[in-house]
């Protein structure tokens, strides 16, 4: 097969390679780049062109550097050049020149995943090779990864700029497939959203965001994480602390013209622990209720029913970030571990609750257990509460696969799910499974996946979430069914939530 594929867009063609029996299309942009005196504004769709664009090398992220120091679990490669809002289409049906195509052909009409990295909304990458579409294209799946603006340039609250940009470009690259996707064989009308961490953060404010209604028909939140709490208030005290620290206005007019290194300088000095002074909220880089493109706070949208009513599937792993406490203070002493989990919201009946279902842990293991629980867990649990209280379509799962990566030591750790849902168990994943990663648990999770996004269920095997049942998939060697695994936890932190909201 010599040709590349073509495919024509609204705004004209775009060129891209044959890889395994189906095309990508990479960096394609979906708005203009985000520079001068747009690097604050609401996306603008790009000027059309009339060449085939070349689509064959990824495009620039907004990640200029990676998150933390030293290698990060997911490859997420930082690409420079200005033209961040850019998307990736993988399909096994791309529209090519007679002959040359040996899928289905743009009227295909085929189910389309939609992908959005996490990185705690101030890294990540699209390009990463975890995100390859080919196995979803094998099962007859169109994916679509995307770029969106990071930090302060997608979230910080701004006097004259508009709220929310990141979410903007969601919307914008959703707009996109909307008007697009037709063209590389993919249905506009069967799109689902998904992604994990930030960007299971992602699905559940695209779900609360009205916007956003109309451009998906299902969501998949995967260890989803907000800025919490998020009321407009917080997004503001946090430009208000931004200036407090930096000493500079935050405005576009102050931020336009300050070089990326700059502004990354100015976001670790806003984000710095600083002894003595009022915590951030978790997350102050991030999507928050402004009042208008997000009306409320996720957790009140579901509650009340104003989220989209969308089929939803959503879950977290076991240990997502309790490595992050166990290697930062090993040594705490219990007083620690008392004092964080009345930080969390635990009354002193809670926190003796929680103690007791972990006796035997050390105190740094409740803490690292208490974090991922109160941002991953418990949330996932909340939400799946609130949408079965409405009888809404929900898959609840709990990732409990041990990885046998050295480093990991036995752990159920945050990013280990989705090598298995994208059945990529390959060389660029072993690094975080371990040898010999069961491919049976990565062939049912996967395939959960293709028929949620296929019919809006992932199939018989897995009951919806209800308040009778409580039904959840434990994914593990053996995938089972288990009724309500997370009772502990929910009691304990329902308890919390309701207290809090």
């Amino acid at each position: 097969m010599t040709q590349q594929p073509l495919v024509t867009t609204t705004l004209g063609p775009v060129r891209g390679t044959w890889h395994d029996h189906s095309a990508r299309f990479l960096g394609i942009p979906f708005a203009k780049p985000p520079v001068g005196d747009l690097r604050f504004a609401a996306p603008r769709p790009p000027d059309p062109w009339t060449e085939p664009l070349d689509a064959t090398e990824y495009g620039p992220t907004a990640q200029r550097r990676a998150f933390g120091e030293g290698p990060t679990i997911i490859p997420e490669p930082s690409i420079p050049g200005e033209g961040v809002l850019n998307l990736n289409v993988f399909t096994p049906s791309p529209g090519a020149e007679p002959g040359a195509d040996p899928g289905a052909g743009p009227g295909a009409a085929l189910p389309v995943l939609v992908w959005i990295h996490g990185g705690g909304f101030v890294a990540g990458s699209a390009a990463s090779p975890w995100y390859d579409g080919t196995a979803f294209n094998r099962d007859g799946v169109v994916l679509v990864s995307l770029g969106y603006r990071l930090g302060i340039e997608g979230f910080l609250h701004l006097d004259d700029a508009p709220d929310n940009r990141g979410v903007l470009d969601w919307i914008a690259a959703l707009t996109w497939v909307r008007d697009n996707i037709a063209a590389f064989g993919g249905d506009p009308t069967k799109v689902t959203i998904a992604g994990q961490s930030a960007g299971g953060g992602a699905v559940q404010t695209l779900m609360a965001t009205p916007s956003a209604y109309g451009l998906f028909r299902g969501a998949i939140s995967v260890s989803g994480a907000v800025m919490e709490p998020q009321s407009r208030a917080d997004g503001i005290a946090v430009a208000e602390l931004f200036t407090a620290r930096t000493g500079l206005p935050a405005t576009a007019a102050a931020l336009r013209d300050v070089s990326d290194d700059e502004l990354l300088a100015l976001q670790d000095t806003l984000t710095a622990p600083e002894p003595g002074a009022a915590p951030l909220p978790g997350l102050p880089l991030a999507p928050f209720a402004d009042g208008e493109l997000i009306p409320e706070d996720v957790h009140t949208a579901y509650r009340n029913g104003s989220a989209t009513p969308a089929p939803l599937m959503l879950g977290a792993t076991h240990h997502e970030f309790n490595a992050a406490a166990e290697f930062g203070m090993p040594d705490a002493p219990i007083e620690v571990a008392h004092g964080m989990l009345a930080s969390l919201g635990l009354s002193a009946e809670g926190t003796e609750a929680y103690l007791a279902l972990h006796d035997g842990a050390t105190p740094a293991q409740v803490i690292g257990q208490a974090l991922t629980d109160t941002l991953f867990r418990a949330t996932s649990v909340s939400i799946a509460e609130s949408r079965a209280a409405l009888e809404l379509p929900t898959w609840l799962y709990a990732f409990e696969w041990l990885s046998s990566a050295p480093m990991f030591d036995a752990s159920a750790f945050h990013c280990l799910d989705l090598p298995f849902a994208f059945d990529l168990l390959g060389e660029g994943a072993l690094h975080a499974t371990g040898p010999n990663p069961p491919q049976g648990l990565a062939d049912a999770m996967h395939g959960a996946w293709v028929a949620f996004v296929r019919d809006l269920d992932p199939g018989a095997q897995w009951p919806r979430y209800t308040r009778e049942e409580r039904a959840t998939m434990v994914w593990d060697t053996k995938p089972e069914i288990v009724a309500d695994p997370l009772a502990a936890e929910r009691e304990i932190w329902g308890g919390r939530a309701a207290a809090t909201a």
